[in-house]
């Protein structure tokens, strides 16, 4: 990636130095290299039984405008219910999130100097960054479908959006929350997301981590 290692000159100083010891191809391989290690991660932790259902930090749980109705339903006994509509939208988003992994790909592939710049004196998010502005539109497409068609399966996924519908002509429930599928597809793409983010970070902080010996080579030059 010609032109990169001079870009790099507006990092700090001491970060430009340990940079100047990396070529311009193992610049942009290696960076390529962990992007795609930690997306693929990602997807692979997410992906799978209990990928959302299971880790508190992407648990789906019911729209907030929803959770004093979720408060009640336990309340008269009906927490089964609830469980039941709590872990089929999990489910929903286990099921959509595979459809991730040939997008982030592809978007590492169609990285540009100016991105890979960006990404390499950027924070530790600055990856994740790059992958949301190139594929949260077309990811919530995919994810979609796949997540309706999951939501559909279950009775008391209808009564809930007939309900919301209902709360949301008195103010009580958000518009936006009347369709469930639209909002489960939002927080698949936020958990996938997050977990992106923490291994960018991973990588960062320990780069003998990383799979490949270039993305070691390039990161453990920015530390």
């Amino acid at each position: 990636m010609l032109g990169l290692i001079a870009g790099l000159c507006f990092a700090a100083s001491a970060q430009a130095l340990s940079l100047a010891d990396v070529s311009n191809q193992d610049a942009g391989g290696g960076l390529k290299e962990a992007l795609t290690q930690g997306a693929g991660k990602a997807v692979d932790l997410l992906g799978k039984s209990d990928g959302f259902l299971g880790n508190p930090k992407v648990k789906i749980p019911l729209p907030e405008s929803m959770q004093k109705v979720e408060s009640l339903m336990r309340g008269l006994g009906m927490g089964k219910q609830a469980d039941e509509l709590i872990t089929t939208m999990n489910r929903a988003a286990e099921a959509a999130v595979p459809e991730a992994k040939t997008l982030l790909v592809n978007a590492v592939k169609q990285m540009s100097v100016e991105d890979a710049k960006g990404i390499l004196t950027g924070g530790d998010d600055s990856g994740t960054q790059y992958f949301k502005r190139k594929t949260a539109e077309p990811l919530g497409q995919k994810f979609l479908p796949i997540v309706k068609q999951a939501i559909e399966k279950v009775n008391l996924a209808k009564s809930y959006e007939k309900f919301a519908k209902k709360g949301a002509q008195f103010g009580l429930v958000k518009e936006k929350d009347t369709h469930l599928e639209n909002y489960v597809t939002e927080k698949a793409l936020d958990g996938l997301y997050l977990m992106i983010a923490e291994e960018e970070k991973a990588i960062r902080t320990n780069p003998l981590g990383a799979a490949g010996n270039l993305a070691q080579k390039v990161f453990g030059a920015l530390r």
